[in-house]
């Protein structure tokens, strides 16, 4: 297996932190970067797109979901660590789930509807419990 040479900068990054209900979704990535963590759907902005179109595209990507954007709830950065990996960062945004079901590309291998506070012991990504907070704050303001 060839190993994935990272860019030498940073790249820009979405997600989603999208509701219905009362749950958030949340999918497992099925290969790096976040192999086997559940996060939120979402990833590189692409040349030229605006960040709400970056998100629009990688959701519907991602999990053919039709969402509304309802603003910007955080972001975070992940740095290479001792053994690489890349320089994101990843600008998330709250999100009301507007239709359709989750079909997961091939990128994920599988999605939850959870409650905010139901995590549990699900392994997740860096920070994913303050960005599902503040998307959630946002959304009842």
């Amino acid at each position: 297996m060839a190993s994935v040479v990272q860019p030498s900068h940073p790249q820009l990054a979405v997600s989603a932190a999208i509701f219905r209900d009362d749950r958030i979704l949340l999918v497992r990535r099925a290969r790096s970067p976040a192999k086997g963590f559940y996060s939120l759907p979402g990833g590189r902005v692409e040349f030229g797109e605006t960040l709400h179109e970056a998100v629009h595209r990688e959701v519907d990507e991602e999990t053919s979901l039709k969402i509304d954007i309802a603003g910007l709830a955080g972001w975070r950065e992940v740095v290479p660590g001792t053994a690489g990996g890349g320089h994101y960062l990843i600008m998330s945004f709250a999100a009301r789930w507007i239709a359709g079901e989750p079909v997961l590309n091939d990128e994920l291998d599988d999605f939850k509807w959870l409650k905010p506070d139901a995590l549990g012991d699900l392994k997740v990504t860096g920070g994913l419990q303050e960005v599902i907070q503040a998307a959630r704050d946002l959304l009842r303001a």
